[in-house]
């Protein structure tokens, strides 16, 4: 007899990167380990590019009532499923009502997060509907479930303040899909980051210092930038890549190291290391911020590096920039570690054993 499962989340699917990596990479296994699984998304095509852009409230409280019809269908028809998981929240403003009524219904409740969103955190284009948003609902939302499913250990501890019924898992990787790939051979080395418009702030952050890098290598060194915005850095000589699910394995094969600066704040500590995921199961040496999961997934200099400060940061990819060996010997022991710890076919067997515990 099928599991019948609902999965409740923001967007369509392919459209997010953290349904595509928590969930929807799973789903052809769970199907195949008996789930029937109900997609749930509010956003279509058309709405995703009006939301995220500034203006057209009327439009946005459209779209607002729009979703508020589509959970309460999904309300209406909750008691016809086994598992109804809820991926950040039913619905973008800041009421619980849906998940209450997902709680008392026959199916069993399961909550998803993968960063620390009982922060205020609002897109830039829709900072002035912050009030709309509740963040401390995500711990109502923990109390009310069966099980709560927490992407790193600084969001499980969170979770466990509220509910005791808390598993860790990783965001993941398909390693069948992050394929490693040659790069063409040259004489130059390419420093990478890829992210989107919301957290390119980062590399923002970390501009000062590749410009020393620049003075430092001039010519021998190059930058790629992987992000979903048109953006240039004429003081490094580049313009942004824009991203593409289809071209994204291909782009970061032509990296040759792969950044993820980070501040040391509460929201960064809740992030699940995607990015840093990416670099290694593509055997790209990771430098990485010291911060949250950063300091789990990286064995300094064994798997990658961790670097806390700009002295850190230039020192440890000068090592890498000076030497094509060290660059070897750490992508591989970094893809090793994905494939061991964080990848899709570890983690799915873990989801779905879960899942059926929680229901049978």
């Amino acid at each position: 007899m099928k599991t019948k499962l609902l999965y409740i989340a923001p967007h369509r699917p392919g459209r997010s990167p953290g349904q595509r990596f928590r969930f929807e990479q799973f789903t052809d296994y769970l199907q195949e380990q008996g789930f029937e699984i109900t997609y749930s998304f509010l956003l279509n095509s058309i709405d995703d590019k009006i939301f995220y852009q500034k203006g057209n409230y009327l439009i946005k409280l459209f779209i607002g009532f729009k979703g508020l019809f589509i959970r309460t269908r999904d309300w209406l028809r909750a008691g016809s499923f086994d598992i109804i998981l809820v991926y950040r929240e039913a619905h973008f403003i800041g009421t619980t009502f849906f998940e209450k009524r997902f709680a008392h219904s026959r199916a069993k409740l399961v909550f998803d997060f993968d960063d620390a969103i009982w922060l205020n955190d609002t897109s830039e284009a829709n900072s002035n509907l912050s009030w709309l948003k509740k963040p401390e609902k995500t711990g109502e939302i923990i109390q009310l479930s069966d099980l709560v499913i927490a992407g790193n250990k600084y969001l499980a501890d969170y979770a466990r303040i509220f509910n005791n019924d808390v598993i860790i898992i990783p965001t993941s990787i398909d390693t069948n899909y992050h394929k490693p790939q040659t790069p063409d051979k040259n004489n130059t080395v390419c420093i990478g980051w890829t992210g989107s418009s919301t957290t390119i702030k980062h590399f923002q952050d970390a501009v000062s210092w590749l410009i020393r890098l620049k003075e430092k290598y001039g010519n021998k060194i190059t930058f790629k930038v992987i992000v979903d915005a048109k953006m240039s850095w004429p003081e490094l000589g580049i313009k942004s890549t824009q991203w593409n699910k289809r071209t994204e394995i291909q782009e970061l094969n032509t990296i040759d190291i792969g950044i993820m600066p980070l501040p040391d704040d509460q929201w960064s500590r809740g992030k699940c290391a995607f990015k840093g995921l990416q670099y290694m199961a593509l055997e790209k040496p990771a430098v990485m911020s010291p911060v949250g999961v950063n300091n789990e997934l990286i064995i300094d200099n064994e798997n990658g590096f961790l670097a806390a400060d700009e002295n850190e940061w230039i020192s440890k990819i000068s090592a890498l920039i000076d030497s094509e060996g060290l660059r070897i010997r750490i992508g591989k022991a970094g893809r090793k570690t994905v494939v061991d710890s964080y990848s899709v076919d570890v983690q799915k067997v873990i989801l779905a054993d879960v899942l059926k515990s929680l229901v049978h």
